[in-house]
């Protein structure tokens, strides 16, 4: 299912090309060197052809229609139509941004700025919460985070650059591979992030689509044979990482969602996107005595990375579910998330405040920075979601 005839290119880069002696388009026979031969070189004849032509026939060439990838963009957009209709902020708010959208308007810019939900609309419909994963047996957060998103923003920043991404690979190595590689990324994202962000609620399929980055560049490494421009191809998808892991220590983004899916997708790109060599692709259908499938490095790499991968993922749930804080083991590690400047705080501790109730008049102090406000309540008796949506924007 998903296979198709038509012919892709590889992702980045272009594989090793050989040039006909002939001018010709004619495809001949390729002449190999025998060892009951007396030594003599039997001169190649052959035409221009790609990896990818020379090895059509052979499973890990084939070329692949992408629909999975579409499928996942589409159930994240659900996903978020679902829970702005739970968020229902005209009833459980009152101060909404684009009130015309009626039931699924936006919580005020002030507390949501990225136009989405209340963060406790996230917690509600499956956000990483640390507590409830550890305390809660709520472990399915670990997963169903990645399929929710704070915002209009954070979904379409999210969902094109999983398209641009996603639909190339799956066009390239198949829909089983990229969705193992997506899923099992997002996963490992939130392994670390749950070790380290250990306060506030994190969602979005950022750790899957840094997966498939960390994908990409282990993918050249161990097919390093296939490219020919891959220098420059290394350095400009490490410049691209980078980049977007830069961006990442400014506030409000989980950056280490970013560098836990990344490296979940590195590793897992040597076990999964693994290609035979060049020289086995040559010679598949000569007589003879034939190279090996794949070089020595090749099983090196994968072999390691295995390992690295299944070690990684039993130490992280170990402790994450024995509740270890990892900014206790690394007293610098905050700074990969948010560096702290004189234009923004990286406090991340949850809004909390104490509140005085008297009829429909509602009296609130920031425990954080010590704000107090007073407000009116159309509605005291249906008041918990507004009264903490009121504390998040006095505590900001």
């Amino acid at each position: 299912m998903g296979e198709k005839d038509s012919e892709t290119a590889p992702i980045w880069g272009k594989t090793r090309q050989r040039e006909s002696n002939n001018n010709n388009n004619n495809v001949h026979p390729m002449d190999v060197e025998s060892a009951s031969q007396s030594g003599q070189r039997r001169s190649l004849n052959h035409s221009r052809s790609s990896y990818e032509e020379r090895g059509r026939g052979v499973k890990e060439f084939r070329s692949w229609f992408a629909w999975l990838i579409p499928c996942f963009v589409v159930a994240n957009v659900v996903v978020f139509a679902i829970t702005m209709y739970v968020n229902n902020c005209p009833k459980k708010s009152g101060d909404c941004f684009a009130d015309f959208l009626g039931r699924f308007s936006f919580q005020n810019t002030r507390e949501n700025p990225l136009l989405g939900p209340s963060s406790l609309t996230l917690q509600t419909m499956g956000g990483l919460d640390v507590k409830k994963v550890v305390k809660g047996d709520e472990g399915w957060r670990l997963l169903s985070c990645n399929w929710l998103h704070g915002g209009v923003v954070h979904l379409l920043v999210n969902m094109l650059t999983l398209l641009f991404i996603g639909v190339r690979m799956e066009r390239e190595f198949g829909f089983i591979r990229i969705g193992l590689l997506y899923l099992i990324s997002g996963f490992g994202g939130s392994i670390l992030s749950a070790l380290f962000l250990r306060s506030n609620i994190s969602v979005g399929a950022s750790g899957a689509v840094f997966g498939l980055l960390g994908g990409m560049l282990s993918e050249i490494f161990i097919n390093w044979t296939i490219y020919s421009n891959k220098v420059v191809t290394i350095i400009t998808l490490v410049l691209i990482v980078a980049v977007n892991l830069g961006l990442g220590v400014l506030p409000g983004v989980d950056n280490f969602a970013h560098i836990g899916g990344f490296a979940t997708g590195f590793l897992l790109g040597f076990v999964l996107l693994i290609r035979p060599h060049y020289g086995w692709i040559n010679q598949r259908n000569a007589p003879g005595a034939k190279p090996h499938r794949y070089k020595m490095y090749q099983g090196i790499l994968w072999t390691i990375s295995l390992l690295l991968l299944v070690t990684g993922f039993i130490v992280g749930l170990i402790s994450l579910f024995n509740n270890v804080d990892g900014n206790e083991h690394c007293s610098w590690c905050h700074y990969l998330s948010c560096v702290p400047t004189s234009k923004w705080s990286c406090n991340r501790e949850p809004a909390s405040c104490t509140t005085t109730q008297l009829g429909n008049q509602l009296s609130m102090t920031c425990l954080r920075n010590g704000k107090s406000a007073s407000y009116i309540l159309a509605n005291p008796s249906d008041s918990e979601s507004r009264i903490n949506s009121l504390c998040v924007q006095l505590c900001r």
